[in-house]
């Protein structure tokens, strides 16, 4: 694949006129994260940008880039990662988020896999994620693989509006290397994070019938969650910033079922002065 010294995508296909490499990829407001996410992929054949609303210049960022860029209003996690791999031209597709970065060692592995130098249809990657600048190697955060890369046709995300999965049948492998993830560097965007986060899970557990108990799951799951990742898988070695993200992971996860119960019980608030 060729290798752009100006900084811009450069589409790189096979003599018989197909792209080897897509990178789909659906975002809304992610101006900050975009231009090293977008050249960290700069040599893909191909990188389709599915916009849902950007007002902070992102659409400009990333067809400054090369990358194509279709307008789409917003579907859910699931359904707009659908949409934008539909988009994908190439025989391969890399499902990245807006604030990730594919490291050297894994863009050396994705190079060998879309070269035909492997008898699978899908691998994970790892993610490296950072939280308030530090890599969180414990509770479950590292190597935090994910299904990303597939020959497209094989390869689904379920749809749901959060925590949308991936559906594929068939053997896997996973590549060396990582996705570095910079999720959450200011409190302020963790909590918003997590604020909408809790409450998509609530109203789609609402959906699938499930309800929550007050003491049980709004209470005490929490509670045992923070003391199964911070004690058991060891989060306590993160330091002062793995302290706070397991103490607000518990937090996000009582703020889901509280909520989940409210809605339950009614207590939406529309018929409230």
């Amino acid at each position: 694949m060729l290798l752009p010294s100006n900084g811009r995508l450069e589409r790189c296909v096979l003599d018989e006129g197909r792209v080897r490499l897509s990178v789909a990829m659906i975002v809304k407001d992610e101006a900050a994260n975009l231009p090293v996410t977008l050249a960290s992929v700069r040599w893909a054949d191909e990188v389709v940008v599915v916009d849902s609303g950007s007002t902070d210049g992102s659409v400009e960022i990333a067809r400054e880039a090369g990358a194509r860029v279709i307008q789409k209003e917003w579907l859910g996690f699931g359904a707009q990662k659908n949409f934008a791999i539909s988009q994908c031209g190439g025989e391969w597709v890399l499902s990245l988020d807006g604030d990730e970065v594919v490291d050297e060692e894994l863009r050396r592995e994705m190079e060998r896999v879309v070269s035909g130098q492997s008898g699978c249809d899908a691998f994970y990657v790892n993610r490296k994620n950072y939280f308030l600048g530090r890599w969180i190697r414990h509770a479950g955060f590292y190597p935090d693989a994910k299904l990303r890369l597939f020959r497209k046709g094989t390869v689904w995300f379920e749809e749901r509006a959060v925590h949308e999965s991936m559906k594929f049948k068939g053997p896997t492998e996973r590549l060396r290397g990582n996705l570095l993830h910079n999720a959450y560097p200011t409190l302020e965007s963790y909590f918003e994070h997590m604020n909408r986060y809790s409450s998509l899970g609530a109203e789609d557990a609402v959906e699938n019938g499930r309800q929550a108990g007050l003491i049980a799951d709004v209470v005490l799951r929490p509670l045992l969650t923070f003391l199964y990742n911070y004690g058991f898988r060891l989060g306590f070695l993160d330091g002062p910033e793995g302290f706070l993200l397991n103490l607000y992971h518990a937090f996000y996860v009582s703020s889901k079922y509280a909520k989940l119960w409210a809605l339950g019980a009614g207590w939406t608030g529309r018929d409230r002065p």
